[in-house]
Parts: structure tokens; sequence; C-alpha cells
């Protein structure tokens, strides 16, 4: 008895262990919905925002959610103090630096900050290997088609071009590669004979953000397994 009370007890500890997450975007149309998320998660704060963009509106927001004004109003816990920076590749090789030492700087940014969960949107850069050998299986990535189909940039041109009635949005582990990390959800999204890539890309968020808040949900309860290097099992399905 003493000992099964032993286990729940690890168990529970593990699953309410504190997560620090960090974002990394583009200009952050996908960070209102990884905020929300946060607040509802108790063991997860959104602590730091970073942006290899020139200019980002997702710098703007975590200044305004950092400050007095309260973001969102049904907000369930208080709201962590989340620091945002730009951290710039092209500022980076303007003095001279490689792309190496900018992914270990920015390995090291975070590891200053005791970050143990990193998530991608709107982050276009490719994480080098020595950068996440600092966070194993510690990284995500959301990408808009269903992976492995039209990795890289323009995802959404490439399946429109190509003629595919179906594409979606992929949440999955980093790897070196281009989007070909382990896959953890997917949602299929129909290309309707009218589509623009504008109408297309805002049908494709939104489904971004029902997996991105799933799969935040998931990873903060200690529930994503990776056997075998690629195959991600989701504890309890």
């Amino acid at each position: 008895m003493k000992k099964a009370k032993k286990k729940i007890h690890r168990a529970h500890k593990k699953l309410c262990a504190p997560v620090k997450l960090a974002a990394l975007i583009g200009r952050g149309g996908r960070l209102p919905a990884i905020y929300k998320c946060c607040q509802k998660i108790k063991n997860l704060d959104l602590v730091l925002v970073v942006s290899h963009k020139k200019e980002s509106p997702g710098i703007g927001l975590a200044k305004k959610w950092s400050g007095r004004e309260t973001f969102p109003p049904s907000a369930t816990k208080p709201r962590p103090r989340i620091e945002s920076l730009y951290f710039r590749l092209s500022d980076w090789k303007e003095r001279g630096k490689s792309r190496k030492s900018y992914n270990l700087k920015l390995a090291k940014i975070l590891k200053k900050r005791k970050i143990n969960f990193i998530v991608m949107a709107g982050w276009d850069l490719i994480m080098s290997d020595e950068f996440l050998k600092q966070f194993p299986n510690m990284v995500i990535n959301i990408h808009p088609s269903l992976c492995p189909a039209f990795p890289g940039m323009n995802a959404e041109k490439q399946a429109m071009d190509l003629g595919v009635r179906y594409t979606g949005c992929t949440l999955h582990f980093v790897d070196p590669g281009v989007d070909t990390g382990p896959i953890i959800l997917q949602r299929v999204v129909e290309i309707k004979p009218q589509d623009t890539i504008r109408s297309l890309q805002k049908r494709i968020h939104k489904k971004e953000e029902e997996i991105l808040c799933q799969g935040i949900k998931l990873y903060a309860r200690g529930k994503l397994k990776i056997r075998k290097r690629r195959k991600v099992v989701i504890s309890g399905q």
C-alpha cells in the first residue's frame, strides 16, 4: 500500500512539474492562442517571446501582457512577467558572426531563463543539431500542411499550385530537418474551388490554434512520448 502511494505521489509530482515556455515567433499571429492556452494550465507559464523578424506585432503583445492591461479577461491565474526580445539572424551576420554561434547564443539565452519547453510558431529558421541537443524532445513546431507534404516556406501556395483537394496543419517535434520531426497532431482542411491563398490560410490558422493548444496541454501534463525516435505516443489514448 505504501509503495502504491509513493508511485502515485511521484507521478503527481512529475505531472505538476513547472514548465517554462518560450515562444519563438515570426510576426506572432498564433501567439495570442498560445498565451490564452498557457493561462489555463496551472503548471505552465509563458515566460519568453523571441522574434527573428525585423518587426513583430507579437513582441508588442508580449510587452502589453506584461504591463497593466489584463489579457485575456478570463485568465484563471496571475499573469507572469513575459520577457520579449528580438534576436535577428541578419543582425548577427552583419556583425560577422556564424550561424552556428547564433544558434548557440539563442540556446544560452533560453538556458539562462531555465526554459524547458519551446514552441515555434512562425519561426522560419531551421534549428541546428547543436541547439536541439540542449533541449531534447522539448521543441515543437506548427506547420501549415499535412507533413511530410509541402515542407518549408509557402506551404499553402505549394498545395494550391499542385491542385490538391486537401491540406491542413501539423504539430510536430523539431529535428534538424525541414518540418520532418515526429508528428504529434494533424488537422485536415479542404481546399475549396473559390479559395485564395489568403482564405485558405485563415481556415488553416484556426486549426493550427486548436492543435497548438491541445499539444501544449499534452506536453505540460507529460502525456507525449517519442517511441523509436519517430512515433509520438499520447498517454491515455
